[in-house]
């Protein structure tokens, strides 16, 4: 099971989103407050309404509380300040793959003492990055198709009906 990390998520809509993704891959989510918005608020919900029963959320006081419970473990910061590309990395089950908050990033100190654990996503134009959903996304099928999909139906059932 692969474990997605949002540090302080400010839009709902982008949890909802994600929450949604981790529901239907069966991977954990993770919290890190604070929190740009109550996790009972509605559009988080909405964004992911259907599968919010199926979702296993853990949820961190602060980035210190997540270091101290997940130490040890096999992360990837995801940063436009990394060098090393996401497709460049070998992913395992039960890996961690980490984002930052959505007008800030990931902080650059947790990036520098992680530095070799960092990957981003190619982009041009200079601009600042791709949507937060997207890019959980983007990484997420990546590391999943490189698990062979693990514990994912890979056929189709819709000519079965």
């Amino acid at each position: 099971m692969l474990n997605i990390v949002l540090i302080e998520p400010e839009i709902p809509q982008n949890t909802g989103n994600i929450s949604r993704t981790c529901a239907v891959i069966n991977a954990r989510l993770h919290l890190i407050k604070p929190l740009g918005f109550d996790i009972s608020d509605k559009a988080v919900k909405r964004s992911g309404l259907d599968y919010w029963n199926k979702l296993n959320v853990i949820i961190y006081e602060n980035l210190e509380e997540f270091k101290e419970k997940t130490s040890g473990k096999n992360i990837y910061l995801i940063s436009t300040k990394a060098k090393n590309v996401y497709t460049n990395v070998i992913y395992k089950d039960d890996d961690y793959l980490i984002f930052g908050p959505e007008t800030r990033g990931i902080p650059e100190s947790y990036i520098l003492d992680n530095f070799n654990n960092s990957v981003r996503i190619p982009m041009g134009h200079n601009l600042r990055s791709l949507n937060l959903s997207n890019s959980v996304a983007i990484v997420v099928y990546e590391a999943l198709r490189q698990l062979n999909f693990l514990n994912l139906e890979q056929t189709s059932t819709y000519f079965d009906k």
